[in-house]
């Protein structure tokens, strides 16, 4: 176990513990939006960025990428956290100024607008946290959507902007996505997203639809069982 303070709190967290971790465990709020527990961490959105001393000095970290340290002293809450947190705010809504999501975090942070930047009107509402990539490689397995482009340009989707031969439209992407960027629309039949209309499956015992066939067929050679076996809601099983 390692003994820190947060915030003039005595914590106890087990090593390896980000601060991010700690934090919240110990009931200090810290916002974050790229930070999920299904997928691995990236601190793309730097919002949970803490202030830490080390001996004399003082320097500025982001609290889910960084781990606990024995007699680490943390600052959640400092004026140059939050100045921080606020620019960074900014920024995202600069870049997605139509997100009620950001609108809703950066009215508790005090932020009114995009303030010095000029908005964009063609970004949506990603954020570039790269949880939907991440899931779909890491959790999922098929990598059917990356980061393409560069600098203010760079998107998330499919390769070329085309259908892909090997996305099984499970929607995990979806449910990641910290800001509802990416669009699922699902019908009782069918299910459509990235280009791509997927047919559902229906349960075996009660007759409701309830995964995509593509996602099943994925399971199945996957894990060697067969396809009628898992034709199955989890509510009949």
């Amino acid at each position: 176990m390692v003994n820190l303070i947060i915030d003039g709190k005595n914590i106890t967290a087990e090593k390896d513990t980000m601060l991010l971790e700690a934090a919240r465990a110990a009931g200090i709020a810290i916002p974050s939006l790229c930070t999920h527990e299904a997928v691995s961490r990236s601190g793309a959105c730097r919002l949970c960025v803490v202030e830490i001393k080390k001996g004399n000095r003082t320097i500025i970290v982001t609290s889910c990428l960084y781990g606990v340290e024995e007699g680490l002293v943390v600052n959640t809450k400092s004026d140059r956290v939050l100045n921080v947190r606020r620019l960074v705010m900014e920024l995202l809504l600069a870049r997605c100024p139509e997100s009620d999501v950001l609108q809703k975090m950066a009215k508790e942070m005090g932020v009114e607008s995009q303030g010095r930047f000029v908005a964009d009107s063609d970004k949506g509402k990603c954020i570039l946290c790269r949880s939907c990539v991440r899931v779909c490689e890491e959790v999922v397995g098929v990598s059917a959507i990356g980061l393409f482009s560069r600098g203010s340009q760079k998107t998330v989707g499919t390769p070329y902007n085309e259908k892909s031969d090997v996305c099984i439209g499970c929607g995990a992407c979806v449910y990641v996505c910290p800001t509802g960027h990416i669009e699922m629309i699902s019908t009782e039949d069918k299910r459509k997203i990235w280009g791509r209309t997927f047919k559902m499956q229906t349960c075996a015992k009660c007759g409701k639809y309830f995964a995509p066939v593509d996602q099943l067929k994925f399971i199945s050679k996957k894990t060697g069982i067969p396809l009628s076996e898992l034709t199955v809601c989890t509510e009949c099983r």
